[in-house]
């Protein structure tokens, strides 16, 4: 065989090894994104129109997330949260909207002490969805249901929903850290306290 028939066959194996390798690149970024995002990957991939425009998404997202300085709740201040809450739900049965209004009102303060902003639903989601990606179908139905019933428009029922959504990431906000591993019991990821 002649030079050039080699040179080309050494071109096509380097160039299939690049093209494997990329293809494994990007399986691996889109199993982790997946992995940390739950179905808040499909929602943008749905959102967006398509897997590559999703995950850039998700890694500005990720980007952003960084530059938060996010920390757990001291115990004393997780146990006087805990305490709010049942209030909101003890209230529930004689205001139901004014607890779904209240619920709302409570985990914002909590995301706001654990370093979240605080202001934009959408923002809101954004930030929360990098460590809280599995919760954030409920905090969306909440609000959704928070929304109707500023208008007067949930059922009874459709409050309770919105009490159990809310809870969902109440809960996920308030989780200890699992011992020394700076991850939340529920398996959210929290960095280390800065310092």
């Amino acid at each position: 065989m002649s030079t050039a028939i080699w040179v080309v066959i050494a071109i096509v194996i380097v160039a299939g090894f690049a093209a494997a390798t990329y293809i494994a690149w990007t399986g691996a970024r889109t199993r982790r994104l997946r992995e940390r995002f739950g179905p808040e990957y499909d929602r943008a991939v749905e959102r967006q129109g398509g897997r590559a425009a999703a995950e850039r998404e998700l890694r500005s997202r990720e980007e952003r997330h960084e530059e938060l300085d996010l920390h757990d709740l001291d115990p004393h201040r997780r146990e006087q949260y805990r305490e709010q809450w049942v209030g909101v739900q003890e209230r529930f049965v004689d205001a139901p909207e004014a607890a779904v209004e209240q619920a709302d009102g409570l985990v914002t303060v909590v995301m706001g002490e654990r370093g979240y902003p605080t202001h934009g639903f959408e923002e809101k989601v954004a930030h929360l969805s990098v460590e809280h990606g599995r919760t954030m179908d409920h905090y969306r139905r909440a609000r959704a249901i928070s929304d109707r019933a500023a208008s007067r428009q949930a059922s009874t029922e459709d409050l309770r929903q919105a009490m159990v959504h809310y809870r969902a990431l109440f809960d996920e906000l308030l989780a200890a850290p699992a011992a020394g591993t700076g991850r939340t019991a529920s398996g959210a990821g929290d960095r280390a306290r800065r310092g």
